[in-house]
Formats: structure tokens, C-alpha cells, sequence
């Protein structure tokens, strides 16, 4: 078995819109529900958490910037770790990741060797 990395990406569309308390009650429980899925199937290792959005990055030569201010597609709003027997099956767990189904997107890494 190989340990995978789930990155959470979200959309510009997600990240303007302002969801209900109701909104953000059902998308908690659908990852609850997703996560308690994946401990009983024995493929999640850590459920990982919500990142924020405040960042820097620091280049090559040392220059420190604000993230937040660099224009993306995309932002990643979380992460998860996971164990697979191979890149397709931990595809297949991302598919039923709620992400995708809202919208956003799940990149998929090999951690390690």
C-alpha cells in the first residue's frame, strides 16, 4: 500500500459564494459522512484539515511574497492523507470526495518513494 496526499483545490466560483448555515451544515455532514466512510474502509490516515488562505512564498533568491495577492485558478483550501494499493484506486477515493461534486477539484499525489 502507498500513502497518497489529497489536495482540496476550490474554485474562484466557490470561494465568492457565501453559503447558507444550512448550506454549510450539509456540506460538514456529506464530508463527515466521507471521512467515517473512509476510516471504516481502512484508507483514510488522516482526515487532514482546512487550510487558510493567508500565505507567503519565499523564491530563490530569498524574496518573500503574499500569496493571497498572486492571481490563481484555483486555491487550496485543505488536505487529506490516505492509503491505496495504486494511483488509480486512490483516484477512484477522490472521486467520492464531496470536492468534486461541489465544485472544486481533488489533486492526487504520491507521497514518499
Amino acid at each position: 500500500m502507498a500513502r497518497y496526499m489529497f489536495l482540496y483545490r476550490e474554485s474562484p466560483e466557490q470561494l465568492q459564494h457565501q453559503p447558507s448555515p444550512e448550506e454549510m451544515q450539509q456540506v460538514m455532514q456529506l464530508w463527515t459522512n466521507w471521512m467515517q466512510q473512509g476510516a471504516q474502509a481502512g484508507w483514510l490516515i488522516d482526515g487532514g484539515d482546512a487550510l487558510k488562505p493567508e500565505s507567503r512564498s519565499v523564491d530563490a533568491s530569498l524574496e518573500v511574497s503574499d500569496t493571497a495577492t498572486i492571481e490563481a485558478k484555483e486555491v487550496v483550501g485543505g488536505y487529506s492523507l490516505i492509503e491505496a494499493a495504486s494511483l488509480e484506486e486512490a483516484i477512484e477515493i477522490a472521486k467520492g470526495s464531496p470536492m468534486p461534486h461541489s465544485g472544486g477539484s481533488v489533486e492526487v499525489r504520491l507521497v514518499g518513494h
